[in-house]
C-alpha cells in the first residue's frame, strides 16, 4: 500500500489529476449506464468532454493519450469498483476528448465463436490504447465509430 502511495505521489500533478478523475468517473459511468443506458451515458460524457476541434495527433499527443490510458487502467484496478471494458473505454474517450485528442470508441464482437461476446476499446490514430493488440485482433469492430453517432432525439 505504501509503495502504491509513493508511486502515486511521484507522478506529475496532471497525471495524478487524470487518475483521480478516472477513479470518480468510473463508478459514475457504471451507475449511469444501468440507469439511463449507453446512448444517454455516451451523450453526457461527450457533451462534457468535447473540445471545439481535436488537433492532429503528434508523437507528443500519442504519448499523452497512452499516459491517460495507463491512468484510467490504474484507476480501474485500484479504484472503488471493477469496471467493464465499456465503462473504462467511455471514461478514457471522454478524457482524451477533453484534452483535445482525437479518439474513437470502438465496439466489436468476438470472431468465430458460438457464444456471443462483445468488447469495447478506444483507438487513437487506429491504434488501440486500452488493450493489447493481441486481444484487439480477436474482435471484429462495428464499422461505426461510436463517438461520432448522432445524439438521440427526445
Amino acid at each position: 500500500m505504501w509503495e502504491l502511495l509513493r508511486r502515486f505521489r511521484a507522478l506529475p500533478r496532471p497525471t495524478r489529476q487524470i487518475f483521480l478523475r478516472a477513479v470518480i468517473l468510473l463508478p459514475w459511468v457504471a451507475v449511469r449506464l444501468k440507469a439511463t443506458g449507453f446512448q444517454a451515458t455516451k451523450n453526457a460524457l461527450l457533451r462534457r468532454g468535447n473540445k471545439s476541434s481535436a488537433p492532429e495527433n503528434s508523437t507528443e499527443t500519442r504519448d499523452d493519450a497512452a499516459m491517460a490510458a495507463r491512468m484510467v487502467r490504474a484507476a480501474a484496478r485500484h479504484g472503488f469498483s471493477s469496471p467493464s471494458c465499456l465503462e473504462e473505454s467511455l471514461v478514457l474517450v471522454h478524457m482524451l476528448l477533453r484534452r483535445g485528442i482525437a479518439a474513437q470508441l470502438r465496439i466489436g464482437v468476438r470472431r468465430n465463436q458460438p457464444k456471443f461476446e462483445a468488447h469495447a476499446w478506444v483507438e487513437c490514430d487506429g491504434i488501440a490504447l486500452n488493450e493489447s493488440e493481441a486481444l484487439h485482433d480477436h474482435y471484429a469492430p462495428f464499422e461505426a465509430e461510436f463517438t461520432n453517432l448522432p445524439a438521440e432525439r427526445p
